[in-house]
């Protein structure tokens, strides 16, 4: 069931000034069932989604997702922060706001993002002000969030990039097993630029360092084989489709000069990763193995990442894989990248759920985690998760532990290998998740944090639950 189909029938009927029982006739449903599909307590079947598209003579796009659901979710997320505590909000009021003012509902997301951004700015002034160090504070923008929201509107899917990418394989006359040597000498005869493996140094920690002056690029001898094609792919793209990154950060939503160029360097990685992982040919390969990211690695000699987030991209119209969502995390859950396709929702303003197995996934680094999830509305999601390394400089430089994560809907996990000898149906060993603990309802998670909204909070010193805040009033 897709949420708010039934908000949206309830307003194309109020709309054309049609009675709640006049629809209930034409449609041949009584008005009781038709009130309860128009809130979204029963599903909207295929004939009376036809029939109400002729009634009001609109087309099937129309009850289209159009990003709604993401507004709510976000919005459910903002109405939780404790400022609003007190205030009688809930789920189906927020749902209506986000209906009939999208807006007005994004414009109160975008206050709550300036809200948070000076509020964390104000902190960051009163540790200065404590330490006795007073020059003036930098304003803290959240560029990384701007560009989420980019590449979510685009379905993480940029035809541009794949074309160039296409473009110099040709060109390059690339093959994989000598993709470094093919790389290099294509900088050096159609640019003029020299590539050099430079050994790392304690005051120079840049991987990959590029002076156009000299048209030399350094690249540190830390980099994995398969990272130093990835970044010489990447300056190609920043370097030859200049003018096609211009033109996608134009967007009016990126809103800062910092959010341009973090965008622009998202592109680039795109850009990289179409490079080493051709589209059609990658996506065949990804079927073939039954989208195994440790074999399609080898195959394409990609990281475990980069191969997770190409994954993500393959929604070509008519020409697509499975539908993936992929966040990664850090060991204090911090969503440092996400993006979903599968329509899974994000916590955007506080960590991830501590029942995700990317969280359990710290507990085993390097292993794969499987799960199936289920939400609070009722969808069930499959995911794998598995540590990756980042930046190992050495015995005094330890590396950065982070999580991916990469799922999708249990329906679609039959093409998966990692589904194999997994109980999709299996209610008793699906994992009640939640987006974040001040959205989520189950008052009986041991790992909650902090009370859902619209719970009262209610000590009974006589009375323990599971945790401190099971002892809340219904």
């Amino acid at each position: 069931m897709t949420p708010g189909l039934g908000a949206k029938i309830r307003n194309l009927r109020k709309r054309n000034k049609m009675t709640q029982a006049g629809l209930a006739d034409v449609l041949g449903i009584s008005a009781s069932y038709l009130n309860l599909m128009e809130h979204d307590r029963r599903p909207v079947t295929a004939p009376v989604l036809l029939k109400v598209a002729q009634i009001f003579d609109v087309e099937l796009k129309a009850f289209k997702d159009d990003g709604t659901e993401r507004t709510v979710t976000a919005l459910a997320e903002v109405f939780g922060d404790q400022i609003f505590e007190g205030h009688d909000l809930n789920i189906n009021e927020i749902r209506e706001f986000a209906l009939h003012s999208p807006d007005v509902a994004k414009g109160v997301e975008a206050l709550y993002h300036s809200y948070r951004e000076l509020r964390d700015q104000m902190r960051i002034l009163a540790e200065r002000i404590s330490d006795q160090n007073l020059p003036g504070v930098e304003p803290w923008r959240l560029p990384s969030e701007e560009v989420s929201d980019l590449l979510q509107r685009h379905n993480n899917y940029f035809p541009l990039l794949e074309e160039a990418a296409s473009r110099l394989w040709k060109d390059a006359l690339l093959d994989r097993p000598n993709m470094y040597s093919g790389l290099v000498d294509y900088l050096q005869k159609r640019h003029a630029i020299s590539v050099e493996i430079v050994q790392s140094r304690s005051d120079d920690r840049s991987v990959r360092r590029f002076d156009p002056a000299s048209k030399r690029l350094r690249l540190s001898e830390i980099l994995a084989p398969h990272t130093v094609n990835f970044q010489l792919a990447h300056q190609i793209g920043l370097i030859e489709i200049s003018d096609v990154l211009d033109e996608i950060v134009s967007d009016r939503h990126l809103t800062t000069d910092e959010s341009r160029a973090l965008a622009r360097v998202a592109l680039s990685n795109y850009f990289a990763g179409a490079v080493l992982m051709p589209y059609n040919e990658f996506l065949e390969a990804a079927k073939a193995q039954r989208y195994d990211v440790d074999m399609l690695g080898h195959r394409f000699r990609a990281s475990f990442e980069q191969v997770s987030h190409r994954l993500t991209t393959l929604r070509k119209p008519g020409h697509e894989g499975v539908k993936f969502h992929f966040m990664r995390v850090d060991i204090a859950g911090n969503i440092s990248k996400r993006f979903s396709a599968s329509g899974i929702q994000f916590a955007r303003f506080s960590g991830a759920c501590p029942r995700w197995n990317l969280v359990v996934a710290f507990m085993t680094p390097g292993q794969i985690r499987t799960q199936v999830s289920v939400m609070a509305n009722g969808e069930r999601f499959f995911c794998i998760a598995r540590t990756v390394n980042r930046g190992e400089r050495g015995f005094h430089s330890p590396p950065a532990l982070h999580a991916i994560c990469l799922g999708c809907q249990a329906d679609e996990a039959k093409h998966l290998v990692y589904s194999e000898g997994v109980e999709l149906d299996n209610e008793e060993t699906a994992v009640p998740v939640g987006v974040t603990c001040r959205l989520c309802e189950r008052m009986d998670c041991e790992q909650r944090a902090f009370p859902p909204m619209q719970r009262t909070l209610h000590i009974d010193e006589n009375v323990r639950g599971i945790t401190f805040y099971a002892s809340l009033k219904e």
